[in-house]
């Protein structure tokens, strides 16, 4: 059975959606028609640090519960992508529990790769003094699982928002701060560090000039990301309070000294707060950032959003706004392997969760619930599609459409009920007219109720056994973990 509370917030959250959505269809229609920003949308997510590694681009985030009224955050979640379209989310490898000696605030972290492992620095509140400090946790993938590095803060004095930057020496910097700015430098096991924190001077040749506060006459807020690019440091960093821009310096060297270069994304959104990253995937540079967007949405349930942007060619950072259609695709997914359900480019009602046989799977799944899959190249046809399902009722219907939740049927597979939510079988049905390019929506059907749970599926080609058979892709999933691009999860009145 699903658990009480569960399904309460579900039906809370479905009521906001549908509301809002009743909302966008007749007022927005036409802006939201390609709309994949934010990238997330069965979770609210905040204060996005992107990392690439072998090839794809890992995203780390905070979680904001549904319904907060403060930062009430307690763990933090990790997607990834190979395209900037199809997202994969593989769940939360790491939360409070993981820090036996703090209590509360899984705020905004970043993660650094060295030395075959993956450190992610986090600010929490320490238990035993109240007040904020930063950790620093380890893993030996992307995805972790997470462990505490040192089984106490590495520092601590009540402030919060780290970065690492590892300088092309090897020498690694930790930055952070709110009020002050600050940074030390990190030995090379990436768990302690030499000297003492220091202190950045905040002048406003170097952080800007900011009006009306005495206390704080710079613009800098929180939230430093500083990164080297062409033999430039930049910090770009959330700007003033309260609603913040995002603002950026840039310096010779990493401690500086630094000087003030303007403004990178003006306010805007319904969310008080924002949080810069910055990195290149794949040719291109992308910005990363946080907005009240999703239905419920607001300056304490944030969402994160990406945009593509080309620098100047002085180096400077134009300025980038906030759109609902995210960056273009990189290339198309290859529907004739294995892919995760958990993969998506937009989501309207179902959630993830763990899987029994590892990763996570879709669930919670309802009648009208849809997945998207955005690009999918099926080249010269396809001629069936498998997926991997579960269901503790009496299951339901798996709808293949093209180009949107409402559009051309190619497919038909019907879900038995298999006796747990977690009892997993494979079916497999006919396919016919999927050709070409095309945007694919998996749209569920059924009675009442939850009607099924999705793991995996992968399409086979006309005329031939494409992407190997299962067990091949079995191997390439040990490979490419969850998700070579992705499915998109929609709902027709976002279309």
């Amino acid at each position: 059975m699903r658990p009480v509370l569960r399904a309460a917030r579900r039906r809370s959250r479905h009521l906001v959606l549908w509301t809002v959505s009743l909302f966008l269809l007749t007022t927005l229609l036409p802006s939201l028609a390609r709309a994949d920003n934010p990238i997330v949308q069965t979770i609210y997510t905040a204060d996005p640090a992107p990392l690439v590694h072998n090839g794809r681009l890992y995203l780390y985030t905070g979680h904001d519960e549904d319904g907060s009224t403060y930062f009430t955050m307690r763990d933090w979640r990790v997607y990834s992508t190979t395209d900037m379209a199809n997202w994969t989310d593989h769940g939360s490898p790491m939360s409070l529990a993981t820090f036996a000696w703090a209590d509360a605030n899984a705020w905004a972290g970043h993660v650094a790769y060295r030395n075959g492992k993956f450190y992610w620095y986090v600010p929490v509140r320490n238990r035993a003094t109240g007040g904020m400090a930063i950790g620093v946790a380890v893993g030996d993938s992307p995805t972790g699982p997470f462990r505490d590095a040192l089984g106490r803060p590495l520092v601590e004095n009540g402030e919060i928002d780290p970065n690492v930057l590892i300088d092309d020496n090897g020498q690694a910097y930790l930055y952070w701060g709110n009020p002050r700015l600050w940074y030390v430098r990190l030995n090379t096991d990436m768990i302690s560090y030499s000297g003492s924190p220091t202190q950045i001077p905040l002048t406003t040749t170097g952080f800007g000039t900011r009006n009306g506060n005495a206390s704080r006459p710079t613009l800098y807020e929180e939230g430093p990301w500083v990164f080297k690019r062409n033999g430039l440091y930049y910090n770009v960093f959330a700007a003033e309070c309260c609603s913040e821009f995002i603002g950026y310096s840039t310096a010779p060297s990493a401690t500086g000294p630094w000087t003030y270069r303007g403004t990178v994304m003006p306010k805007q959104g319904s969310s008080f707060t924002n949080h810069p990253g910055i990195i290149d995937f794949a040719g291109s540079s992308y910005f990363f950032y946080h907005n009240g967007a999703l239905p419920g949405g607001g300056g304490y349930t944030r969402s994160v959003a990406v945009e593509k942007f080309t620098y100047n060619a002085d180096g400077t950072i134009p300025i980038i706004n906030m759109t609902t259609a995210g960056p273009p695709q990189v290339g198309t997914l290859n529907p004739f392997v294995r892919q995760e359900a958990e993969t998506v480019a937009w989501a309207t009602g179902i959630e993830t969760e763990p899987s029994s046989e590892g990763g996570m799977n879709v669930g919670w799944i309802e009648n009208g619930d849809n997945i998207k899959v955005k690009g999918v190249g099926f080249g010269t046809g396809a001629s069936s599609f498998t997926a991997r399902v579960a269901s503790g009722s009496s299951g339901g219907t798996i709808e293949l459409r093209l180009g949107s939740a409402t559009g051309t049927l190619v497919g038909t597979c019907a879900v038995p009920g298999t006796g747990g939510w977690q009892n997993w079988t494979t079916v497999t049905c006919p396919v016919s007219g999927a050709t070409g390019t095309r945007d694919l929506y998996l749209r569920f059907t059924g009675g009442s109720g939850y009607l099924l749970n999705l793991n995996w599926w992968q399409f086979t080609p006309s005329g031939g056994s494409g992407g190997g058979n299962l067990l091949t892709n079995a191997s390439f999933y040990v490979e490419t973990a969850a998700g070579t691009d992705g499915l998109y999860i929609d709902d027709a009145s976002f279309q």
